[in-house]
């Protein structure tokens, strides 16, 4: 079990799926200037890669349990340094589409979503 960082962050060649299993937080998606979200035990959070995050804040012995799809596993820590962004740019493109859904499986919603 693990945490968000506090700190703006990405993965620019995984997906991520993140099970909250104690625990509150305010997490930000999408950068500095993004959406922040209350997350609570038992949610479910799948975030597609180069989507930034960070945790604002939590409270109750927050954790998660985080995973990414077979072959995503060796993923980057990727915080928009300054260069990094022609080869992020091309990473998360060839990121491929997960083979099932990391809730449900193959019929899962996510993956019906995804193939459409």
């Amino acid at each position: 079990m693990d945490g968000v960082f506090s700190y703006h962050h990405y993965h620019s060649n995984a997906r991520e799926a993140l099970c909250v299993v104690g625990g509150s937080a305010s997490i930000a998606f999408g950068g500095p200037e993004g959406e922040t979200v209350e997350v609570e035990a038992g949610d479910v959070v799948v975030i597609p890669a180069g989507v930034g995050h960070c945790n604002r804040g939590s409270e109750g012995g927050f954790s998660v349990v985080g995973a990414s799809p077979r072959g995503q596993e060796s993923y980057d820590l990727r915080t928009g340094e300054e260069g990094e962004r022609p080869e992020v740019l091309e990473n998360i493109r060839d990121v491929p589409l997960p083979k099932s859904d990391p809730l449900f499986g193959e019929k899962g919603p996510l993956t019906q979503r995804w193939s459409g």
